[in-house]
């Protein structure tokens, strides 16, 4: 299970926590800790994102147009299929036009906002020639476009369309800031935000 307590984590695992919280985050993203599931690895810990700027609250599900969960798992020992001892799991929905959602082409883009945030290619290799190695391995994950009909009395537009993307991959660095930038930019890119400023997240509240 899941090991509360600062004192009874290892400090490879309070670093990570502790530099994902130095992520610079756009401001219409509001970002803060959630329930990390219990019995995935030893350690770990989650923060949920929404883009919706008129509220303080950060729900672990939503009905907003943009919102993602990124779960940190750790295992000391490592696991076969991580290759590595820290894992991040993303899952990301976004409300999309239904022109987009019928756009064959549509998972192909949205993985690739995925691979361009995090540096890599398709396959998880590094694109950054100058930087020996890749931040991250193990990446694979699956995109999903759906679309939802409302009969009878249920709330809502009578039909929507949603973009769901979830991944996940293996860092190769305990530095986790700029995995979390990341996941937020995919999060910008899945909601159409345009190119903005950000803000830092601020210190953890607490370490699940």
């Amino acid at each position: 299970m899941t090991t509360s307590g600062a004192s009874a984590q290892p400090a490879t695992f309070r670093s990570a926590v502790d530099s994902m919280h130095a992520a610079r985050i756009r401001s219409e993203i509001e970002v803060g800790s959630i329930r990390p599931p219990q019995r995935l690895a030893p350690y770990s810990y989650a923060v949920g994102a929404e883009v919706r700027p008129d509220t303080d609250e950060v729900p672990t599900d939503s009905d907003g147009t943009a919102f993602g969960r990124l779960i940190l798992l750790y295992d000391p020992d490592g696991q076969d299929a991580w290759n590595g001892t820290l894992r991040l799991v993303a899952y990301i929905q976004a409300e999309v036009e239904a022109a987009l959602a019928a756009d064959p082409l549509l998972p192909d883009v949205a993985w690739s906002w995925l691979v361009d945030a995090l540096g890599t290619d398709a396959q998880g290799e590094s694109v950054d020639a100058a930087r020996p190695g890749s931040p991250v391995t193990a990446l694979g994950g699956t995109v999903t476009a759906t679309t939802s009909v409302r009969f009878g009395d249920i709330a809502g537009p009578p039909r929507a369309h949603q973009l769901e993307l979830r991944a996940s991959w293996t860092a190769t660095e305990p530095d986790l800031a700029t995995h979390v930038e990341a996941f937020c930019d995919v999060l910008a890119s899945a909601a159409g935000l345009p190119p903005s400023g950000v803000t830092r997240l601020g210190a953890p509240s607490s370490v699940g």
